[in-house]
């Protein structure tokens, strides 16, 4: 339980410092620290994520780091998405899904590594509503699928697609963290148990690590705030790969 509560404040210090990376660090724990069987897990990852962003949303816009209007749309047109998600994830073989979430975060993780080009612009502003219903969208129906909070993709999509700047996409990357892990969470009850005990430890002690990861979010250059994150999401994929390797080649070959 020691090393569950020091990996969970990661777990808050990555949401509240680099806006995702939640559920990649919160999956990994409850199947191969606390043992939880995996769809158990994803669900019992989206209300750990979904509360602790919640959080972390409050500090990041105290800050002026939220884009307020583009967060909800973003977020509400992923909420369809994540709900259809999770009632899809909840069908799905265990091992197909965390294939699909690696697979996923290693195309994510390159994109914020290769970044949006020297002659990309910068927007200050709010983005075009059709824009960013149709990124939201499609962020929530993988979020609810995989269990992933999202924010290894909305961070993406606000930064590199969208041009804001690098510490406002994190701020923003949040509040629809919190949305779409919600509204996942609604797709899995009913057919997936919670662990809702571990779930409440777990979140006391992500919800401490975003007060920390929030306050260092604006004090870290653009440049080195989206590669931490490229990097971050890339050494996640390749250690959910090796643990899950044997497995999947057994579905595969089943």
């Amino acid at each position: 339980m020691v090393l569950v509560l020091a990996l969970s404040l990661l777990v808050g210090l990555a949401v509240g410092l680099l806006g995702g990376g939640g559920s990649i660090l919160t999956v990994p724990i409850l199947v191969y620290v606390v043992g939880l069987e995996a769809k158990a897990a994803i669900a019992t990852s989206l209300l750990v994520v979904g509360v602790t962003s919640l959080v972390a949303t409050v500090s990041h816009a105290r800050a002026g780091r939220v884009r307020f209007r583009t967060g909800v749309l973003f977020g509400a047109a992923g909420m369809g998405g994540a709900f259809l998600g999770g009632k899809l994830g909840a069908r799905l073989p265990a091992p197909l899904l965390l294939l699909a979430f690696a697979g996923v975060m290693i195309a994510a993780s390159i994109a914020m590594l290769r970044g949006r080009g020297e002659t990309a612009p910068v927007r200050e502003g709010e983005l075009p509503v059709a824009h960013v219903l149709r990124d939201g969208f499609a962020v929530g129906l993988l979020t609810g699928t995989v269990g992933a909070g999202g924010g290894f993709l909305v961070v993406p999509a606000l930064a590199l697609l969208g041009g804001l700047p690098m510490a406002t996409a994190i701020g923003t990357s949040v509040l629809v963290i919190a949305m779409n892990s919600f509204a996942g969470l609604l797709g899995y009850l009913g057919t997936v148990q919670i662990a809702w005990g571990l779930a409440g430890t777990v979140t006391t002690a992500a919800v401490a690590g975003s007060f920390v990861g929030t306050a260092l979010a604006g004090k870290l250059p653009q440049e080195k705030l989206r590669r931490g994150f490229g990097v971050f999401v890339l050494v996640m994929a390749a250690f959910i790969l090796a643990k899950q390797w044997p497995t999947v080649l057994h579905f595969l070959k089943g």
